[in-house]
């Protein structure tokens, strides 16, 4: 059991915020937090947000200093982590450190697709989509860092979503091909992100496409949630496509999950099988039901 502590990156009341962590259990946190005179209103949900003055003296504490991606991960491991779709803060912030991570001095290209991943008619495939799956890549990837291309492509992704399948995937492909080419990136790269793009349209990657398969498996891993995750990110599906009828959403609906079931793999990574495979039948064959 350990207690983890970021830098202080989080702007936030004129000053800037670490994140404490415990891999273990909130009652260790709740414990070292009490110890170090950390008030109960700084707990929010999974972690302590403590001012930048008190890092140097909460390491001296025990507090082990990681990296964010690094802190993340450990929460996610523990099995503390709260998903992002049910978090109330702004995503800006973290998901520009994302970014910023592989994408340093294009600012400009991070707030047109933060942009895009915030239009109102999203419901499902927003922000929070986003950051579940960066966060679900770390976890397939870990110790290692997921490559560069997996990363954009899942900034990408979705980056176009109008409700038109196999559509908006290829139009985000394209925005991919043209953003990415501006960026003067390889051409061999902004190729590689467009085709992994355009994996997630039926989410089959070929043999031995490794990278294809870790953004296929993250993009899906929300069908491995719990019964109550699950069946919001069903509710929240059907708000996505609120322009169309009851009963032409039912069928649609019913064909998509008829085709997750058929897939053999339904995930291809021995890390995802082990931590979705189970759940995501189970809740596949239940909305079937």
């Amino acid at each position: 059991m350990a207690i983890y502590i970021d830098p202080p990156l989080w702007p936030a009341h004129g000053t800037h915020f670490s994140h404490l962590v415990s891999d273990a259990s909130l009652a260790e946190l709740h414990e070292f937090a009490a110890a170090a005179g950390i008030p109960e209103r700084a707990f929010d949900g999974d972690h302590y947000d403590v001012a930048e003055r008190r890092f140097d003296e909460l390491v001296v504490a025990g507090a082990i200093p990681v990296e964010a991606r690094i802190l993340v991960r450990k929460l996610i491991g523990s099995g503390l982590r709260i998903p992002a779709r049910q978090r109330n803060k702004s995503l800006k912030v973290p998901l520009f450190n994302r970014w910023d991570a592989i994408m340093p001095g294009h600012d400009a290209l991070f707030l047109d697709l933060l942009d895009r991943w915030s239009e109102p008619h999203r419901r499902y495939h927003g922000c929070t989509h986003l950051l579940s799956v960066l966060e679900a890549l770390d976890l397939l990837t870990d110790p290692v860092d997921p490559p560069r291309t997996v990363l954009l492509a899942a900034w990408f992704h979705d980056a176009i979503y109008r409700g038109v399948a196999g559509q908006d995937e290829e139009d985000s492909a394209r925005l991919a091909e043209d953003r990415l080419a501006a960026a003067c990136l390889s051409e061999p790269e902004v190729a590689e992100v467009a085709r992994l793009v355009r994996l997630t349209s039926d989410h089959r990657p070929g043999p031995g496409d490794d990278d294809g398969a870790l953004l296929c498996d993250a993009d899906l891993s929300v069908l491995g949630g719990e019964p109550d995750e699950y069946a919001r990110y069903v509710a929240d599906v059907r708000q996505d496509y609120a322009h169309i009828g009851d009963a032409d959403f039912a069928a649609g609906r019913a064909a998509v999950v008829r085709h997750l079931l058929e897939l053999d793999p339904l995930f291809h990574t021995g890390r995802a099988q082990e931590l979705w495979l189970d759940a995501a039948h189970r809740n596949l064959k239940g909305e079937l039901a």
